[in-house]
């Protein structure tokens, strides 16, 4: 199946030397460089053109590195890997944290044609297995202490890929690509079962960044992002690899998942500018305020979230401590980024905004057909970065991508102004005495009390074989509910049972409701909800 190309630059005319001349040059230059040839080398070009190259491109710890020096690094580490028999076309699986050496192994795989595969480093090693015998890993490049998980393989530690590019001479030439050549594999998150390898390829990043990066976001030089999502998820692939490599800005790279305290202190220090997180994690941020500032938050203009709708709320509590909006979006590993989004120029709070530039959306009811606006469906999308396929699974992919169209298993619909909202997953609804019901309505009313943080509500069979709703709250007492509220665990417990009574039909009250230290989540923070039907995580 051969991928799509990339969309096409806005047209039209605008005056030379104008604000709307300069953003079509640098759409122009982003679309030329992308569609010109390899990746690697495109980018390297083109932050030469613009004169990025002594400008910040990545930061991590106290130290910074300039978008001359990870360019010039990633030449280097190209000899590297061919040195380790990596050929074009061949893959190379990056087991890596985000970090230099996790930018430098990627634009160098890319350099030299063959295929990244993007694999989180905190898998379990059956998971790693998996996906090096799925992808046919050639090289395996690790961070610390997963060396021995791809025995077997030709294997080279991130460290020691970082030593020998130092004294390795730049690499002579890029291996000839184009905007359908395969680039890197990320694999879906695995919700509904197995994770699937998505191919993308060499012309992605760049529509990433000219659809969402520049005209949504409006990524300038000036910018610095900090991604709580990471390098090898979708998302995170787009804030803090394409929007800065195509834009002249810079990301902050952290290389574990950081703490709400440790936000505060990255977004200060290196005065960040776009903040991107999921929903749950923006909970955290907010669950208590006693000994935060909102001033460290000063320098951020907008916050990104992605992964899952926001709970009713906590958008405007993000919004409150940042001082900025929150611009809520749904993409998914099959688009490579976001489809649908609000931008900072037109944000609709509680929905997902509207379609990305270039993207068209459809909904559709049980039988297929169009839902109109107001009703719900299932949605379906299509567009310039939609994957040409699962890596070894036709079958698979003739069903997900049929006719062209992703089948989303979102539920979502289409209000009258054009936005849409998300409504949940098509698997999200549960069967409680022969009745169907929506789990996020009851978490809704759940959420509402002040001492839950985070909330999940499933439906299980009992002894008898009888089903019923089952409620999993996670306490996060913020600084304003604590003088009010006990928080032992048959006070919860109570209250939320009076709560789910005042506001929900008879059927739809939780049988039980147990509080737990966490939900079970995907490692992009999607709550796996068949984990919950079965109480086990």
């Amino acid at each position: 199946m051969t991928p799509p190309t990339s969309a096409p630059s806005p047209a039209g005319t605008a005056a030379p030397g104008s604000a709307e001349t300069a953003e079509a040059t640098r759409t122009a230059e982003a679309a030329e460089a992308t569609e010109g040839g390899n990746l690697a080398a495109a980018l390297a070009s083109l932050a030469e053109r613009r004169g990025w190259i002594d400008r910040p491109a990545f930061h991590q710890d106290h130290r910074s590195w300039t978008h001359g020096e990870v360019h010039d690094l990633a030449s280097r580490a190209a000899g590297v890997l061919a040195g380790h028999g990596v050929r074009p076309g061949d893959r190379v699986l990056l087991a890596l944290p985000d970090s230099l050496a996790w930018v430098t192994a990627f634009l160098a795989t890319a350099r030299l044609g063959a295929i990244a595969v993007l694999v989180n480093p905190e898998l379990t090693a059956a998971d790693h297995a998996f996906m090096a015998d799925d992808a046919g890993a050639d090289l395996c490049v690790t961070g610390p202490g997963l060396e021995e998980r791809f025995a077997g393989r030709t294997r080279l530690g991130a460290d020691l890929l970082l030593a020998l590019t130092h004294g390795a001479p730049p690499a002579t030439g890029a291996h000839p690509a184009g905007p359908r050549t395969p680039l890197y594999l990320q694999y879906t998150s695995g919700t509904t079962g197995t994770p699937k390898g998505v191919v993308h390829c060499h012309g992605d990043p760049g529509t990433y960044h000219e659809l969402i990066g520049e005209r949504l976001l409006r990524v300038t030089p000036d910018d610095v992002t900090l991604s709580v999502s990471k390098l090898f998820f979708a998302y995170g692939f787009g804030n803090t690899f394409a929007f800065p490599l195509f834009s002249g800005s810079s990301a902050v790279l952290v290389d574990r998942r950081p703490s709400p305290a440790t936000v505060d202190e990255l977004v200060a220090r290196h005065r960040v500018t776009l903040l991107y997180s999921v929903p749950s994690a923006y909970a955290a941020l907010v669950a208590d305020r006693a000994d935060r500032h909102a001033a460290c938050f000063a320098s951020v203009r907008a916050a990104v979230s992605a992964g899952e709708g926001m709970p009713a709320g906590l958008g405007e509590r993000v919004t409150e401590l940042l001082g900025a909006p929150v611009l809520e979006q749904i993409g998914s590993t099959e688009a490579g980024h976001a489809f649908c989004a609000n931008s900072v120029d037109d944000n609709t709070p509680g929905t997902v905004g509207r379609p990305v530039p270039g993207f068209d959306l459809e909904l559709r009811d049980r039988a297929g057909c169009p839902a109109p606006d107001g009703t719900e469906g299932e949605l379906f999308v299509r567009g310039p970065t939609l994957t040409p396929g699962y890596l070894n699974l036709p079958e698979e992919t003739e069903r997900v991508l049929a006719g062209g169209w992703l089948a989303t298993r979102d539920r979502a619909l289409r209000t009258a102004d054009g936005t849409y909202r998300v409504l949940g997953r098509t698997d999200d609804m549960e069967l409680v005495g022969g009745i169907t019901v929506s789990p996020l309505e009851v978490e809704a009313v759940l959420r509402r009390h002040p001492a839950v943080r985070e909330v999940a509500v499933a439906s299980a069979t009992d002894e008898r074989g009888a089903s019923a709703l089952r409620a999993y709250v996670v306490i996060g007492v913020s600084s304003t509910a604590a003088p009010t509220f006990a928080a032992t665990r048959a006070d919860l417990q109570t209250s939320l049972m009076a709560l789910a009574r005042e506001h929900l039909a008879a059927f739809k009250v939780p049988r039980t409701i147990h509080v737990v230290p966490s939900l079970p989540r995907t490692p992009t923070g999607k709550l796996r909800r068949h984990l919950v039907r079965r109480g086990a995580w």
